[in-house]
């Protein structure tokens, strides 16, 4: 019985996490007429791939207004799609680069301090700690502004660059406190075995400390990656132009004058959530993984 207790109360957290993910993917194989009928179609009548052709070759059709507003009617606007449609494909690019640049230099930055801050003992370190902390206390919706003076003084307005210099500066100080409490679970035993056999503190991290954290590495690439790649108010703020915008940008500007076409913006959001799934497989060993599991004898 307390078997299946937990198999239907498990199931029922799974459904409910799991349900507007499936609608999404549902719906995105729909037609406009069929995603607004009454009662909703869990299973498409009629699944079309119509959304996702539409989703790659948006660059080669051509929306006039006559096309928009023909649209307007949910029965004749199978066909509709955005006028912004052609700028998803690029957006997809930016939101990857983005993601991909902000992850190396946050394992890059944090990777050193987490060591130097959780293994080296040194005078103001406890207030170095602190202090990295009490950044990530500020809300972001604060910090638009003085991000924005700062972007514009350095020129790099409406390009990649504002988001990744931005982003950084938000997932820095989250990185180097996971990576801190990580280092600092490992046994010190291991440091001074290290120092003893002649490694430098480099050597030592490296050597010793990299391959026995690749469970809190892969944690920061995770969260690393979603923040850049789902962020949108400093990319709302920062960008202008198809040049730089990235993907939730250019997924909210789906909706139209005429009519929102809900089974091409599910399709944008299923492509958009294919990246982050694959990281995550890929990874899923480490973050499971025994990071300390024979270390030390004894």
């Amino acid at each position: 019985m307390r078997r299946g207790v937990i198999i239907v109360f498990s199931s029922v957290l799974l459904l409910y996490t799991l349900g507007p993910f499936l609608w999404l993917l549902s719906s995105s194989f729909q037609t406009e007429t069929e995603i607004v009928s009454r009662p909703p179609h869990w299973i498409p009548h009629e699944p079309t791939l119509d959304n996702y052709t539409a989703i790659f070759g948006a660059s080669e059709r051509v929306v006039t207004y006559e096309t928009r507003k023909r649209a307007h009617d949910v029965s004749r606007g199978v066909g509709f799609i955005p006028e912004t449609a052609k700028n998803l494909v690029p957006a997809l690019r930016n939101s990857f680069l983005v993601a991909v640049a902000v992850v190396v230099l946050n394992l890059v930055v944090a990777i050193p301090a987490g060591y130097a801050l959780a293994k080296i003992r040194f005078r103001g370190r406890s207030a170095s700690i602190y202090a990295i902390l009490a950044t990530r206390v500020i809300p972001d919706i604060v910090l638009v502004v003085p991000f924005f003076l700062v972007i514009h003084r350095l020129g790099v307005l409406d390009s990649l660059w504002s988001l990744i210099i931005t982003y950084l500066a938000i997932t820095v100080p989250f990185t180097v406190f996971m990576l801190i409490n990580y280092f600092e679970s490992l046994p010190d035993e291991l440091d001074k075995a290290a120092r003893v056999d002649g490694c430098s503190r480099l050597a030592t991290l490296t050597q010793v400390y990299l391959p026995l954290a690749r469970p809190s590495l892969v944690a920061v690439v995770l969260f690393t990656f979603l923040v850049s790649w789902n962020e949108f108010l400093f990319a709302l703020m920062f960008t202008q132009t198809i040049a730089s915008q990235t993907l939730p940008i250019v997924v909210a500007t789906f909706t139209s004058d005429f009519t929102i076409s809900f089974s091409f913006m599910n399709a944008a959001g299923v492509v958009a959530v294919i990246p982050p799934v694959i990281l995550a497989t890929l990874f899923e060993r480490y973050l499971v993984a025994g990071p300390t599991a024979g270390a030390v004898k004894g």
